[in-house]
Formats: C-alpha cells, structure tokens, sequence
C-alpha cells in the first residue's frame, strides 16, 4: 500500500531532476551527537549536493536554553533561515549525511513555523553518493529571503503538556528510543541523566521506520510497527526520543501513513529526567 501523504519524502531521483528549479532549496540539515566526534560543517564544507545550505539545529534555536537545540522564537527562526536563503514560497528539501536522521527534525522545525512546503531527501546523501550523483566544495552565497512565521503549536508538547499527560493519558506517549534506554538497561548517552521511561508510554524505536540503507520503510511497515508496539492510530499520540531529533523520524512515518500531526516533545527525554520530581520507571 502507497504511503498516503507521500509529498513529505522525495527520491534522489526526484531531487536530481529538480537541482536546477527555481522554487527549490536544498537544505543539509546534519547533526551528529558529541560522542561521535564528526563535524557538520567541516563535512559540508568537503561536500554537499550542489546549491544546499547548512542548517545547524544547535544554532537555529533557543541558544539561553541549557536544553540542546529547543525551538527558538518565531522572530528568530525567520531571520535565520531567511538569511540561508529560504522563504515563502520556497519547496524545501532537507537532508542529512546519515540517511534519514536529523533532516527530520528540520523537516519538522518548518512546519511549527507554518512552511508545510518541505520534505526530506530519502535515503540522504549516502544514497546519493552510492548513486554517484554530483556533490560540490563551493561555497554557498544565498540571497536573504522573507520567511513568515504562523506557529503551529499543535505540533510541540513542552514539559507541562507531557507531565499532565502522564497523569490523565489522554495523549500515547511514544518513546522512540531504544529498548535499552526505555527499560533501563542501557545507560543514556548524556551521563548525567537517569534511565528508564515515563510511566504509561509506549516503546517504538525509531530504527523500526528505517530500512537498512536509511530509507523509510514502507507505509505497510510502519503499520506494523505501529501495531507491535501496542500504539493505536486512532488516538492521539505524541513523539519524544532523547533530545527531540529521532522522534521527528516517528512523526514523519505517522505523517506519510496519513496521522498529519503528531506533535513533538521538545525537550524529549533531556527534559524529562533533568527534573528531579519527574516519575520515571523502573525507579
């Protein structure tokens, strides 16, 4: 079965015959957790698809946070991408170097602040260097566009929503990191935070959306493990993962099965075990 929203995902395909048309963009959204030791921007300055700009979600947000890379304001996300170039009007596409990961999360980022107009690459540049479609080490100048902000707040759960949920559970918590981490026997990549998961969520690993190449899995895929993890698409859900960037994965597979709006937890697992009165499970 198709996916039913399928304008949220392009092919390399797609991209290629699109690289000259004026209304796209190309963004390298990028981004890689400190214990990998790789640099975004020393990786896209070597190389990224012809005419992309670099979007680093640690700097195009809330930077008085001591959270990582919150939403920043509506004023600012639009001064920030209108200087990469990338306004009203514009067809965003997103991707990242590692398949389909962080480009996500900007996929999500433009759609709070009202820009349905984008998807993600799938596959990312890995697939398009397997193809060995072009790449380019120039420099990109773009030209400063108007971005109007319209925020979506339906798409963002903060920390009051989320605690509250917990209570009432009008909302599924999907927790979309790994089992590990869910259940606690796996430590979490930030030392300083404890394991386990809130009480009444549900565990459905981001990995699940993933082929082995990075590409998303199919629309029958995704149902299933949907329905593996106990998660019913008839309710309402909500996404959170370790730091808000691999639960825009889930909300991305929801989005192309036809669940259009599924929010985020921002902050996501950071938030919830840096507060000392958070439950958490096992304790």
């Amino acid at each position: 079965m198709p996916y039913e929203n399928p304008e949220a995902l392009v092919s390399t395909e797609w991209l290629a015959a699109h690289l000259e048309a004026p209304d796209v963009h190309i963004v390298d959204g990028s981004w890689h957790m400190p214990a990998a030791k790789r640099d975004a921007r020393a990786e896209y300055d070597a190389q990224h698809i012809p005419g992309a700009v670099l979007f680093d979600i640690d700097a195009i947000a809330d930077t008085g946070s001591d959270l990582p890379h919150m939403l920043p304001g509506p004023e600012d996300f639009a001064a920030l991408v209108g200087g990469l170039g990338l306004g009203d009007g514009n067809r965003i596409v997103v991707y990242d170097t590692t398949g389909v990961s962080a480009a996500a999360r900007v996929w999500w980022m433009f759609r709070v602040f009202g820009h349905d107009d984008v998807a993600v690459l799938d596959g990312g540049l890995a697939k398009w260097l397997q193809e060995g479609r072009s790449v380019s080490d120039q420099p990109v100048r773009p030209q400063q566009r108007h971005f109007t902000p319209r925020v979506n707040t339906f798409l963002v759960r903060d920390y009051g929503q989320v605690r509250a949920n917990v209570e009432r559970r009008r909302e599924q918590f999907i927790d979309t990191r790994s089992a590990g981490r869910f259940d606690g026997s796996a430590p979490e990549p930030r030392p300083e935070l404890r394991s386990g998961h809130a009480p009444g969520s549900l565990n459905l690993p981001y990995t699940a959306f993933l082929n082995r190449d990075k590409t998303m899995v199919s629309a029958d895929a995704i149902r299933a493990a949907l329905d593996a993890a106990g998660v019913d698409r008839d309710r309402p859900m909500f996404t959170s993962c370790g730091s808000g960037v691999t639960a825009c994965i889930v909300s991305l597979g929801l989005y192309l099965i036809g669940n259009k709006d599924v929010p985020v937890f921002d902050g996501s697992w950071t938030e919830w075990a840096s507060h000392p009165d958070a439950p958490i499970e096992p304790s």
